[in-house]
């Protein structure tokens, strides 16, 4: 059998942010009228580790339904050296016969997927006029996540913030070229978030970054950072007084720290979830109902995201003979 192996270039070049933000749109529906099967994803976390590692399987029927699955470590340390926190792979396999398929480089298919499905919210639920855009964190997120806020809405300028300034810095010196709004970095999380009407979180603090006073009426927010349910980038009080979306509800109550730890300190209570963004998509939710709510978007990146994404690249791939085929 012949396998495509696609390399972090690879996937850049395929896999354009537009394109992904459809993608992502179309199995999150998918996901919300039940033709997709979601698991639970498996991690192992030995406490002397430098990481940990996440085993990530979903299946999509109908036509051109597959397997497939990520297996993906997760270590905050390679921020330091200048690498990805998200390292694996995301292998495809036929629904047919089960044949693998293609083995995909998971950190690049993590960098945009993430990205697309908040631009996949956002566009569903942040003001039609939103675009003065703040950004917390300025690795590999926070990137691709410029890319796929100024694809869903007209960026009037956009704050980006790191706890450490001088990747705030060096984020405007590479990306500021690439857009046509003005990019300037922040001393302070209040700063960058004070006025502004789309927030992205995409950072490795284990503690709130962000705080509801800050805040103004009407922001819509993509919580990205956290996954597990210690962690968290914004305060209980930020929940409590958002309209609360998330990819996946099952995924939210056993891993979402940003919801768990909101819940357990009594800022609310169990319940809060409006709804999944899928629900939205489908016309089982209203989505924003006014123009003064916050709304948030609280992403734990599900594996049916990685999935479409798999099979996306695999047909761009087989149309175009990028890649590598590999017999095995």
């Amino acid at each position: 059998m012949r396998v495509l192996v696609l390399n972090g270039a690879d996937v850049h070049r395929l896999l354009t942010m537009p394109e992904c933000i459809d993608e992502m749109a179309g199995v999150l529906a998918a996901l919300s009228r039940g033709e997709a099967v979601q698991p639970l994803r498996t991690i192992l976390r030995p406490e002397a580790a430098a990481g940990l590692l996440a085993v990530m399987p979903a299946y999509r029927g109908g036509a051109g339904g597959a397997f497939g699955v990520k297996v993906v470590g997760v270590f905050a340390g390679n921020l330091a050296t200048g690498k990805d926190a998200h390292q694996g792979l995301v292998a495809l396999f036929s629904a047919e016969t089960g044949e693998p398929l293609a083995l995909i480089n998971a950190s690049a298919v993590t960098a945009i997927r993430t990205a697309a499905v908040s631009g996949v919210a956002t566009r569903a639920l942040a003001r039609e006029d939103a675009g003065d855009l703040a950004i917390v964190g300025a690795s590999v997120q926070a990137r691709t996540h410029l890319v796929a806020m100024a694809a869903v809405r007209s960026i009037r300028r956009c704050r980006v913030v790191s706890l450490r300034p001088e990747r705030a810095r060096g984020f405007v010196e590479e990306m500021a070229p690439l857009v046509p709004f003005p990019l300037e970095a922040a001393g302070t999380v209040e700063e960058a978030v004070r006025g502004a009407d789309l927030i992205v979180t995409a950072t490795s603090a284990p503690q709130p970054v962000l705080r509801r006073e800050w805040l103004s009426p009407g922001t819509h927010l993509n919580v990205v950072g956290a996954s597990l349910p210690d962690r968290r980038e914004v305060d209980g009080a930020t929940i409590a007084a958002s309209r609360l979306f998330v990819d996946r509800r099952e995924s939210t109550l056993r891993e979402a720290g940003d919801y768990l730890l909101a819940v357990a300190e009594g800022a609310i209570r169990e319940g809060h979830i409006q709804a999944e963004v899928g629900d939205v998509l489908v016309g089982r939710d209203p989505g924003r109902t006014s123009a003064e709510e916050i709304t948030l978007f609280k992403s734990l990146g599900l594996a049916v995201e990685d999935l479409a994404a798999a099979a996306f690249l695999h047909r761009r791939a087989a149309e175009s003979g990028a890649g590598q085929w590999v017999d095995i």
